[in-house]
């Protein structure tokens, strides 16, 4: 019985740190966002916040940097993408498991082979066609091609595969349900947690998205948080670090928020994959 206590005491412990360790990141940088670049350059690390928020927000909103127009550039393309994403993905992941057709397999192969192949080596190619139809300069690019996801495909069709009751699909056909109809209205329910898990992971890699959103979008009215607080690096002589710091922790808010928002249907997912029938 001690032998169990002290290794359930040790565990909590590695939780704890483990836990400290992943909000430290976090904690510095909204630490830093209130510091100057004096005190930065002389001590990078520091817990206790200083009294240079105000100064930094003046040097912040000096020059390119508008976190407003910021905010809403990087919350439509991310929850345009987001959308897009989560709903196609989940409505092929439903055909790939609800349907027996002949090249099921094949075309999830297909799908899984191109997940393997890295995005930035289209870069190019896609600049260039994007550049020919005059989307250079818009959200399309950045949101549409959301809607193929081979990674949330094969996330949504293995949650569908241990959840989703064939018997279920079947009962409404019978009653007149349309395969639209029964997706939006039984399927989509049962996998709010799975649809929540990767609307997180999309929202974020999204609104962290620089390259791309670079690449393609040159007008300064159109560039995302994370582009304006990438133009604050400047020389040497003429960064400010605490602005930076500043950028960077309101770029991440939005994110924390999200997660909150969200986080209740991911512990309702694990729960429900702990129940065993």
């Amino acid at each position: 019985m001690k032998k169990f206590k002290i290794g359930k005491f040790f565990l909590y412990l590695f939780l704890i740190v483990l836990s400290l360790l992943s909000v430290l990141p976090f904690l510095i940088m909204f630490v830093n966002a209130t510091r100057s670049t004096p005190e930065i350059q002389q001590q990078a690390l520091s817990f206790i916040p200083s009294t240079y928020l105000v100064n930094n927000w003046r040097h912040l909103m000096v020059g390119a940097f508008n976190p407003f127009v910021g905010f809403q550039n990087s919350f439509i393309i991310s929850a345009g993408a987001t959308i897009l994403a989560v709903y196609f993905s989940s409505l092929t992941a439903y055909g790939i498991v609800a349907y027996d057709w002949k090249f099921k397999n094949a075309f999830f192969s297909l799908i899984m082979t191109i997940l393997m192949i890295p995005g930035t080596i289209a870069i190019i190619g896609f600049f260039q066609f994007m550049w020919q139809i005059g989307l250079n300069n818009s959200f399309i690019p950045l949101i549409v091609p959301a809607i193929a996801s081979p990674g949330v495909v094969f996330f949504m069709r293995q949650y569908l595969q241990a959840t989703l009751s064939l018997e279920m699909v079947e009962a409404a056909r019978i009653d007149g349900s349309g395969e639209f109809a029964t997706f939006n209205k039984i399927v989509l329910p049962i996998m709010k947690p799975a649809l929540a898990t990767q609307a997180i992971f999309i929202m974020v890699g999204t609104w962290n998205q620089l390259f791309l959103p670079l690449v393609l979008l040159s007008r300064q009215q159109l560039w995302t948080m994370p582009i304006m607080v990438a133009q604050l690096q400047g020389n040497i002589y003429r960064t400010e670090f605490g602005a930076v710091w500043l950028g960077l922790a309101l770029t991440v808010l939005p994110l924390f928020v999200v997660y909150a928002l969200l986080s209740k249907y991911i512990i309702a997912g694990v729960a429900l994959g702990g129940v065993k029938e």
